[in-house]
């Protein structure tokens, strides 16, 4: 196993500084507690870069992104730059589309110790445990776009081989689950939907052990609220997966839960991001939710740096401290960042060999 890991650290905007910040003491409490080395490197991105390097993202932080092992991002995203023709979410995109990280894998598992912090009834979301697997380069969001004063359009295009990836992707992750896919598309009325489902079904082929099914994208969004369970792992496109799985945040109780890790091809460093944004609101003020950025973290161990001992017992970190209480008053509590993060650190390495 390595013992030496080169970590590019992108907090960004708003909370994002505050929860990468959290994340790296674990980072640092976990080297000390494995014996391994950690190489961090922090670098602007978003509404920061903007302003300090006059793009959302530079080309020397993006040559930076490329030689890492696994980039750690925070979020992007300041009011300062709604409507301007510079917004801070561009240097997410081009981060995205530069190191071609085309699967986004969204764990969304129910924790016991928040079933009543979800708005859904307990009998609803205890035992949901759903990967949604969105792809992360192509569609809506990459298309060709034309804004006029009365006219507008985002072209969504997506080709053979970006859907096989993706789709090969989530049959793996459900080969390693219980065995079931659900791809979602809107193949119902459009083009690109229809091709969505035709390929979906050819890589199917290679994979004969994994449960297949097809449900448009209107019906999925019903189902993740009325029976989650249905579902295991879930694939869909750039768009749907994005709304799908914001909408799924309400069955941890809060996307302040939820992780999230952007992979390439083998060998190619990868993309991890909480799920929320950067809450401008509750920027500076010590209150934020550092979970996700902790799960994330995680999530890097396991899938970016091939050491799921250290992504294991993180998660049970988490899992140990909300079980004790301490919750962030977006899942009902009152601790703040930095009481969390040290519960987190407390924890680490507690219950090895007891899972």
């Amino acid at each position: 196993m390595a013992d030496r890991f080169d970590i590019l650290l992108l907090p960004g905007d708003g909370i994002g500084p505050e929860v990468i910040g959290a994340a790296r003491r674990v980072l640092d409490a976990a080297a000390d507690h494995f014996g391994f080395e950690l190489a961090c490197d922090e670098r602007l991105v978003g509404a920061a870069a903007i302003r300090a390097e006059g793009a959302p993202v530079s080309e020397e932080t993006i040559q930076a992104a490329k030689s890492s092992d696994a980039i750690l991002f925070g979020a992007v995203g300041d009011p300062e730059f709604d409507g301007g023709d510079v917004r801070p979410e561009a240097g997410l995109l081009a981060l995205r589309k530069a190191l071609d990280t085309f699967a986004n894998l969204r764990p969304v598992a129910a924790i016991p110790a928040l079933l009543d912090a979800s708005p859904l009834k307990r009998e609803i979301v205890e035992g949901v445990d759903v990967l949604i697997v969105r792809e992360l380069t192509g569609g809506s969001y990459f298309g060709e776009k034309v804004e006029a004063f009365d006219y507008s359009s985002d072209l969504s295009v997506y080709t053979k081989e970006e859907v096989v990836r993706v789709a090969r992707v989530a049959f793996e992750a459900a080969g390693r689950r219980k065995g079931r896919l659900t791809s979602v598309d809107k193949a119902n009325v459009m083009a690109t939907g229809r091709l969505w489902r035709k390929v979906v079904n050819e890589v199917a082929e290679e994979y004969p052990d994994v449960e297949l099914d097809h449900v448009l994208a209107d019906a999925a969004a019903m189902h993740l609220i009325q029976n989650p369970r249905r579902f295991d792992v879930i694939v869909t496109d750039n768009l749907f997966g994005d709304m799908l799985s914001d909408e799924a945040s309400v069955l941890p109780g809060s996307m302040g839960m939820l992780p999230s890790a952007s992979l390439g091809a083998p060998g190619t460093p990868g993309l991890f991001e909480p799920v929320h944004g950067s809450a401008p609101d509750i920027a500076g003020k010590g209150v934020a939710n550092p979970y996700a950025a902790i799960l994330t973290a995680a999530m890097m161990f396991r899938h970016g740096l091939d050491r799921p001992d250290v992504s294991d017992a993180l998660e049970r970190a988490v899992s140990t401290a909300t079980e004790a209480g301490f919750l962030t008053r977006d899942l009902g509590g009152d601790k703040n960042t930095e009481e969390v993060t040290q519960a987190v650190i407390r924890w680490i390495g507690a219950g090895e060999g007891h899972m």
